[in-house]
């Protein structure tokens, strides 16, 4: 298992606690707008060192989901904006092309520190 991405969360916008009702979470790089960044967890842009598949794990500090659909859009916005919206619902066909589809689980706990990962 290697590990393709890597980051950490800076800030948690004021708004974030309403995503979860809906099993979402917003990324966004440093530079969001502010009419999003009260939606979203900043977190730092960092490389991705390989293409995002179906099947990769995505780690929440020590919680792991596996990756079950990737939207089209996913692997370049996340490498150049940090933003992707990652979805705990397990769909398995990408509805939305910015989203990353996981598998469901309970909603992790987010907090200035938290790492984020991706591995294969």
């Amino acid at each position: 298992m290697s590990e393709i991405f890597k980051t950490e969360v800076v800030e948690i916008g004021a708004d974030t606690p309403e995503f979860k009702e809906i099993a979402m979470a917003i990324l966004f790089g440093n530079q969001a707008p502010d009419a999003l960044r009260s939606s979203c967890f900043i977190i730092n842009i960092e490389p991705v060192s390989a293409e995002i598949k179906k099947g990769m794990k995505v780690h929440f500090d020590d919680k792991e989901y596996t990756i079950t659909a990737v939207g089209g859009e996913v692997q370049t916005n996340l490498t150049n904006l940090g933003h992707i919206a990652i979805s705990f619902t397990g769909l398995t066909e990408p509805e939305l092309p910015g989203t990353l589809y996981v598998s469901e689980g309970d909603y992790p706990e987010f907090k200035v520190g938290t790492t984020i990962s991706i591995t294969d």
